[in-house]
C-alpha cells in the first residue's frame, strides 16, 4: 500500500500507513464521524458531533465548537469548512467562528423535508465541485446547490434521488457528480443541474456509500443492500459493493467474505487503492479497482468504521 488513509470510528481516529498496520493519532475514546482533507494538505475531523478539529503537521487541535443539533458531516472548500447537522442545518466555520447559513435555512421546499420514521430531517453529506459550488444532501429532501458559498440555495435538482445518503464529486473532471440514495444511485455531468439514474445491472437498490475513481470519471463505486432493515439491522445485511464502468454495474467479491458480514458504510478510492470500511470494524483494500481484495492488517480491532479520508499530496 502506497497511500495513507485516515479511518474514523466510533472509538477514535486511526491512520493506516504505507507499511500497513494502524496507529492512534489522537482523539482516543471519541467518535469521529466525518473526515476531510483541504487543498493545502490539512486534515479535518468531526468529533463527537460537537467539535471540528484540524491537523497540519500531525498534531491535532480543536478549531471550533458546534452548539445545537449534532454535527453529521463536513467538507473543506477554499478557506472555509462547512458542517452539516441534524435537523437539516449547514454551518460555516471561518477563522474559528461558526455561523449558520441563512440561505440554507430559507431554501425552497424546506417545510416538506422529512424522515421515514417521523423525526426531523438531517444534512447527511456535503461535497464541493471544482469551481467551489457546494452541494448538500438532506435526508429526506434531496440535493441542494449553492454557487455563492451557501448564501443562497437552489432547491432539489431534477433527476436526483430525494432520499440521499452520500454525495461525491470528481476531483479533476469538471461537472461530474455522483450520489447514493435509498432508491438507487445517480450521476450528473453538468455540475449537478440535472441527474441521471444509474441502477441497471444491480440487484440491490438501497445504496449507501459512494466513491469515485480519481482518474477515470466513468468508474465509480457504491455499497448497497436490499433495504434499510437489512442494511442496519443485526442480521444478514444482504450487502454488496458494486463497481460501475462505462455504464454497467458489477458486483465485487474477489476475496471479500461471501456473504458480507456487515454493511460497508465507507468507501474511498485513491490513486492506487480502493478501501471499504464495514460496520463490524473490518477494513478491506483492493489494488485493482475491486477485482480482488485483502483484509487490512490492524494491530487493534475497530468497533465500527464510519469515515475514510486520504492523507498526503499523492492522493487526489
Amino acid at each position: 500500500m502506497t497511500t495513507s488513509v485516515l479511518v474514523g470510528t466510533v472509538e477514535g481516529l486511526r491512520r493506516l500507513g504505507p507499511a500497513g498496520g494502524d496507529s492512534v493519532e489522537a482523539l482516543a475514546g471519541h467518535s469521529v464521524t466525518g473526515l476531510a482533507r483541504g487543498a493545502d494538505g490539512s486534515r479535518w475531523a468531526l468529533v463527537d458531533g460537537a467539535a471540528v478539529w484540524r491537523a497540519d503537521d500531525g498534531t491535532w487541535e480543536p478549531v471550533a465548537t458546534i452548539d445545537g443539533p449534532a454535527a453529521t458531516c463536513l467538507i473543506v472548500s477554499g478557506d472555509d469548512v462547512y458542517v452539516g447537522t441534524a435537523e437539516a442545518h449547514v454551518l460555516r466555520v471561518r477563522s474559528r467562528s461558526v455561523e449558520r447559513l441563512a440561505g440554507f435555512e430559507e431554501a425552497d421546499g424546506r417545510d416538506g423535508w422529512y424522515t421515514p420514521w417521523g423525526g426531523p430531517p438531517d444534512t447527511r453529506s456535503l461535497t464541493a465541485g471544482n469551481d467551489g459550488t457546494l452541494y448538500a444532501n438532506v435526508h429526506v429532501g434531496g440535493i441542494l446547490r449553492s454557487s455563492d458559498g451557501g448564501e443562497t440555495r437552489e432547491d432539489h435538482r431534477p433527476g436526483a434521488q430525494r432520499d440521499v445518503h452520500s454525495l461525491a464529486w470528481h476531483s479533476t473532471v469538471a461537472g461530474r457528480a455522483y450520489e447514493a440514495g435509498g432508491g438507487g444511485a445517480a450521476w450528473s455531468d453538468d455540475g449537478g443541474s440535472t441527474w441521471r439514474a444509474a441502477d441497471e445491472g444491480r440487484d440491490r437498490h438501497y445504496t449507501w456509500a459512494v466513491a469515485v475513481d480519481p482518474v477515470d470519471p466513468d468508474v465509480w463505486y457504491v455499497s448497497a443492500s436490499t433495504g434499510p432493515f437489512a442494511a442496519h439491522g443485526s442480521g444478514d445485511p444482504r450487502a454488496r459493493i458494486y463497481r460501475a464502468s462505462n455504464g454497467s454495474w458489477q458486483a465485487l467479491a474477489g476475496g471479500l467474505p461471501e456473504p458480507l458480514q456487515a454493511m460497508p458504510y465507507a468507501l474511498l478510492a485513491t490513486g492506487d487503492r480502493l478501501f471499504a470500511g464495514f460496520g463490524d470494524g473490518h477494513l478491506w483494500q483492493s489494488g485493482n479497482r475491486g477485482d480482488t481484495w485483502e483484509r487490512c492488517s490492524l494491530r487493534e480491532p475497530l468497533e465500527r468504521v464510519i469515515a475514510l479520508a486520504p492523507v498526503g499530496a499523492s492522493v487526489r
